[in-house]
C-alpha cells in the first residue's frame, strides 16, 4: 500500500544505459521514482525508451545530458537544481564529470518489467 525507502538502503539495479539505479517508490502502473548514479567520468549508453517518459532532477555532482528528438538535438549541463525532461521518442545519453552524478527521476508510466523498454541507439559520446 505505502512505500518508504532511503536511496542508500534499497536495492541497486543496473539500468539499460549502464547507470546504477536505486528504485525508491512506485504508484502501481502510474509512475515510479528512482535515483540514478553515474560514477566519476562514467558515460551512459545512448538509449531511447519505448513506452515511458521521465522527469529528472539533479541532486549532486555534475555532468551533461544529450537529447535528440524530432525537433533537433542538444547538450545541456547537469548540475544540482537542474530539472530536465525525457519525452517519449527522445534518444538520450548522459555523462558524469570528475565528481560523479546523482539524479532522481519520475518515470511515467512506471518502469515496466522486462529488458526491451530501452533500445540502445547511436549516441553523442
Amino acid at each position: 500500500m505505502w512505500e518508504t525507502r532511503n536511496p542508500g538502503r534499497g536495492p541497486v539495479v543496473r539500468a539499460p544505459d549502464g547507470s546504477a539505479v536505486h528504485p525508491l517508490a512506485r504508484l502501481g502502473a502510474l509512475a515510479s521514482f528512482a535515483e540514478f548514479v553515474l560514477a566519476p567520468e562514467q558515460v551512459s549508453a545512448a538509449v531511447e525508451h519505448q513506452t515511458v517518459q521521465e522527469i529528472w532532477y539533479v541532486t549532486a555532482g555534475s555532468g551533461e545530458l544529450w537529447r535528440r528528438g524530432s525537433e533537433g538535438e542538444e547538450v545541456v549541463a547537469l548540475v544540482p537544481g537542474v530539472c530536465a525532461t525525457i519525452p517519449l521518442g527522445t534518444a538520450f545519453q548522459f555523462r558524469a564529470d570528475s565528481a560523479g552524478l546523482r539524479v532522481v527521476a519520475v518515470t511515467v508510466p512506471s518502469w515496466p518489467d522486462g529488458s526491451d523498454e530501452a533500445r540502445v541507439t547511436t549516441g553523442h559520446w
